[in-house]
């Protein structure tokens, strides 16, 4: 089955940096975009940032453009998500999914505090 399996997160001060990282399995992984969203405390759950298949288009939202950068490795199956200049209202659990229906995974939580 469709999995997705989140790490990488954990506690950072304001303005510095984590790499998250997504491994999927039970689809074939270069055949679809892959998306991480997040969902802070108290809010439902957003969309982030998109990358296509090739990794030649990445879409982000306004809030974190030119801080996060997605990327893919089709080879691991796996998507990842660096994120720089981390700001406490980036604090959420962090997800990753794809465009077919699949459970989500178990998220990895960022928090950025000082």
């Amino acid at each position: 089955q469709v999995q997705f399996v989140e790490s990488g997160g954990g506690l950072v001060q304001p303005g510095g940096s984590l790499r998250l990282s997504c491994v999927t399995s039970g689809f074939i992984f270069n055949a679809y975009p892959m998306t991480w969203y997040r969902q802070a405390p108290g809010k439902e759950r957003e969309w982030g940032a998109t990358i296509d298949t090739t990794s030649r288009r990445k879409n982000y939202v306004d809030s974190v453009k030119g801080r996060f950068f997605i990327s893919r490795d089709n080879d691991k199956k796996t998507v990842y998500l660096q994120m720089n200049n981390l700001e406490p209202e980036d604090t959420a659990v962090y997800y990753c999914h794809t465009t077919r229906t699949a459970p989500w995974g178990q998220g990895t939580q960022v928090t950025v505090s000082s």
